[in-house]
């Protein structure tokens, strides 16, 4: 199967093309255009939304609380990281997916604004992330949320984040995250293409908007050294078990360098007893979730399903 011709339109609007290696100049223009709000046009309606910030490691970090309808119970809630290789991605960027995430799952969502390399190296975004969860945890009660039922979701890095979150959470006993969502999630740091043991990154080299040289720049950004990439933190398909972490959803595109990685981290989940589905969804490619496409919602639709299955 081909690109989906959806998806084909959709990339013939990217208003850019990233380079086979991201420089700080390129970094920064590309900051710049995703602060950009979406058009009224193209952007989901939500009930309510609200931009707050909370007390961080080192600062204070934004949030975007998404509140999908009225309602007297309390809602389920899903805590949201945005994708961009830890480098790029914003509040902005990822307007419309989260509000569709709220939307078709009828949760409350919290996008996080975390710091993002290569100022602000691994592990100081996750940081923010492992933060902002906790906040969210203690926070339940003012903000409507089952404290019983929350997840983690996030796509691409965003994916990395919240897979990286459930060990950290399991480690630290708590806070208890319900499930995961993980989109096209990073797993295993990429050093070397040629060496990497997945294939996806040499067979779609040269695939849309996430190639296998981009891939590798992000990486370059986020790790501070060598050590980093051995870090189940950083890279979880490395930890040593995956025991004892929350049932999860993995959706992988076709035409993705990193497609492997998520997919193999979905069987060592599997594996070690953990409740795991993996969708791989044809004729897609890397970041397709954030287009304004039928495709997308089609998904969002699965995580819905997913969420609220009460089993």
């Amino acid at each position: 199967m081909s690109i989906h011709p959806s998806i084909q339109e959709a990339l013939k609007q990217l208003p850019i093309k990233l380079p086979d290696t991201l420089n700080e100049e390129i970094i920064k223009e590309i900051r710049e255009m995703q602060q950009i709000p979406l058009p009224v046009e193209i952007k989901p309606p939500i009930y309510q939304w609200e931009d707050r910030v909370i007390p961080g490691p080192n600062g204070e970090i934004p949030v975007r609380i998404y509140t999908p309808k009225a309602q007297s119970e309390k809602y389920k809630g899903i805590v949201a990281y945005h994708g961009g290789g830890w480098t790029i991605g914003s509040l902005e960027s990822h307007d419309g997916a989260f509000r569709l995430l709220a939307n078709k799952t009828g949760a409350k969502v919290i996008s996080v604004d975390y710091r993002l390399a290569p100022e602000y190296p691994f592990p100081a975004g996750l940081e923010d992330c492992y933060a902002a969860l906790k906040w969210v945890f203690h926070h339940a009660e003012e903000l409507q949320i089952d404290e019983e039922k929350i997840a983690v979701a996030g796509d691409s890095a965003g994916g990395n984040i919240s897979a990286s979150l459930t060990l950290m959470a399991r480690d630290k006993k708590g806070p208890n995250i319900w499930k995961q969502v993980l989109i096209y999630p990073a797993t295993d740091a990429l050093r070397s293409i040629q060496d990497s043991p997945y294939e996806s990154i040499r067979e779609n080299k040269d695939a849309p908007i996430l190639t296998a040289s981009v891939t590798k720049s992000f990486w370059d950004h986020y790790l501070s050294c060598e050590e980093d990439a051995n870090n189940p933190y950083c890279s979880p398909i490395r930890a040593e078990n995956l025991r004892n972490l929350p049932p999860a959803f993995i959706v992988t595109a076709q035409y993705d360098p990193i497609r492997d990685e998520g997919e193999e981290y979905g069987k060592r989940l599997l594996n070690d007893g953990v409740p795991t589905k993996i969708r791989r969804v044809e004729g897609t490619v890397h970041g397709f979730i954030t287009m304004p496409i039928p495709l997308s919602e089609e998904v969002m639709e699965d995580i819905a399903q997913f969420i609220n299955d009460e089993q």
